[in-house]
Formats: C-alpha cells, sequence, structure tokens
C-alpha cells in the first residue's frame, strides 16, 4: 500500500527504521511525558477520521479527550493490544457518553438526506436520488443500532480493526465480536433492502 493510501485510509505511515515504535514511546513518555508527542502526530488523522464520521463537529473536542485519556493512563498500556487499536478503544468509550448525540446525528442525516431537493437532470437525479435513500436508509439503519452492536460495526468498517483488536480494547471474547458484528450487519442489510416491486 502506498503512504498516501495508507493515510487515506487512515492507516498509521510505516515507522521508519531510525525512528522509535509506538510501544517505545509510550514506554518511554512514562518518565519522559514529552515522548507521547509524536503519537499524536502519527494517530490523530486516523482517531479524529473515526470519530468524525460517528458524531460530526465535537469530533475534535474528542479527540483532544482521547489523547489527553490515553496519556493519563500510558502507565497501564497493554503492548499485546497495539498502540492503534488502544487509541480506538479510547475513543469509543469516550463516544458512549455521547451515544444520543450520534443517534440523533444519524436521525438528522436521515431526515436531511430525505429532504434535499431533486436535481435537474434526469441522469444526476436518478444517480443521486438512489445514492440519498441509500444515505438515509444507512444512517437510520445506524441509528436503530444497539450501541454495542453500532461500536463492533464502526470498528470494523471505519477504523479497519481486526476482531482481535475489537475485543481487546472492548474488552469482550473474540466470539462476542463476531456475534455483534455478524448482527448489526444482519440488521444493516434488512434496512438497507429495498423490495423489489411485483
Amino acid at each position: 500500500m502506498h503512504r498516501a493510501d495508507a493515510h487515506e485510509r487512515g492507516q498509521p505511515e510505516a515507522v521508519p527504521p531510525d525512528e522509535p515504535s509506538d510501544g517505545d514511546l509510550i514506554r518511554e513518555s512514562v518518565g519522559a511525558p514529552e515522548r507521547f508527542a509524536p503519537l499524536f502526530d502519527r494517530h490523530a488523522v486516523a482517531v479524529h477520521r473515526y470519530l468524525a464520521r460517528r458524531i460530526g463537529q465535537t469530533a475534535d473536542d474528542l479527540l483532544a479527550e482521547t489523547f489527553l485519556v490515553a496519556f493519563r493512563q500510558r502507565g497501564g498500556y497493554r503492548p499485546d493490544v497495539g498502540v492503534r487499536p488502544w487509541l480506538f478503544g479510547i475513543a469509543t468509550n469516550l463516544l458512549r457518553r455521547h451515544v444520543r448525540s450520534e443517534e440523533r446525528r444519524y436521525r438528522a442525516l436521515a431526515r436531511f438526506a430525505a429532504a434535499e431537493p431533486t436535481p435537474p437532470v434526469v441522469e444526476e437525479a436518478i444517480d443521486r436520488l438512489d445514492a440519498r435513500a441509500l444515505r438515509r436508509e444507512l444512517a437510520s439503519a445506524l441509528a436503530s443500532l444497539h450501541r454495542r452492536d453500532r461500536d463492533v460495526l464502526l470498528l470494523t468498517a471505519w477504523a479497519d480493526l481486526s476482531y482481535e483488536q475489537i475485543a481487546a480494547v472492548l474488552d469482550v471474547p473474540v466470539g462476542t465480536v463476531r456475534s455483534r458484528l455478524h448482527r448489526a450487519r444482519r440488521l444493516t442489510r434488512l434496512a438497507l433492502t429495498v423490495e423489489e416491486p411485483t
């Protein structure tokens, strides 16, 4: 994967061999707090993108809070989880406090998508109506999911974490991650299924 592609997908760039790893930076930052700063540079874009997709405009505040919590909890960091999943776990836990805002946002997106005016060009109108309907249905589907299922689905889709990473950051068994993801995908598919005319 090219560096630009990795950056666009929100994945961290490979650390050059002459620079310390994320885990090394966390360990060093316990005694030298300034060593924590490069972690923000490496992971803030991906965490912010995840937060912005989930909560909208308050993502900046939650990003700052995520890194503040990470800094305060750096002494308890578990290397087996990995820094990126650890940060997404902190962000997801902070989102739980804002879950009502997230659900309101998805409902508002669903209403807004339904209320946008139809463009004048027919071909364009059909494409936009299809995309608008999908966006509205997806927003409604996400709003209707249970918070735990939505967390797993969005950590998979938007944070690109593995089942094992999600299990570690949410402190649940891998089997629970799989069942929540299966349920979330099934309910989302059902919400997005458009009945064919008979």
